[in-house]
């Protein structure tokens, strides 16, 4: 490849992750409910598109770059679960960008198994099929029904339970 070319590699995938990134972003935070991971999340999955850019440009490369930042999470929730945790971390700062009821549904999506919160970020927040959930999930789409139906009704309880103490103070 001449020297002209690979520049034009260069610009057209400079292009994409500019196009992509807030997307890829905004999923990223969704899935693993903190900014600073979400960012490291999505440079990760880059950084791996980039590596195959030559095959995926004619393709989809945004789903790939999902597939790759849904992994890397779920990779570094089974790491972080087998490490014993010796303090208690300190929550999440607080900022005024975030309304309170965006603040309130990451407290309880974090509540959420990993496979349940990513399937319904997918499904109901990125607003994926069922079948694009399995795909970008690595599983069947019965799977991503039971995850979603199992998350969701989690959700509902959080929220009841939410809104029965806020109704009593």
């Amino acid at each position: 490849m001449g020297i002209r070319a690979a520049g034009a590699v260069e610009a057209e995938f400079a292009d994409f992750v500019r196009e992509a990134s807030p997307r890829l972003l905004r999923t990223a935070y969704w899935v693993c409910g903190d900014a600073h991971q979400a960012q490291d999340l999505v440079q990760s999955a880059l950084e791996k598109v980039y590596l195959r850019w030559s095959r995926l440009r004619g393709g989809d490369p945004v789903a790939y770059a999902r597939r790759c930042l849904v992994n890397e999470h779920t990779d570094t929730w089974r790491h972080r679960r087998r490490e014993s945790l010796t303090e208690v971390p300190a929550e999440q700062p607080v900022t005024d960008a975030e309304p309170e009821d965006t603040r309130a549904l990451h407290r309880m999506l974090a509540t959420l198994a990993p496979r349940e919160r990513q399937a319904v970020v997918l499904r109901h927040y990125v607003g994926f099929t069922e079948a694009e959930t399995a795909q970008t999930l690595g599983c069947s789409v019965g799977t991503v029904k039971s995850s979603c139906s199992r998350g969701l009704a989690r959700l509902r309880e959080q929220m009841t339970q939410e809104e029965g103490t806020s109704r009593a103070q």
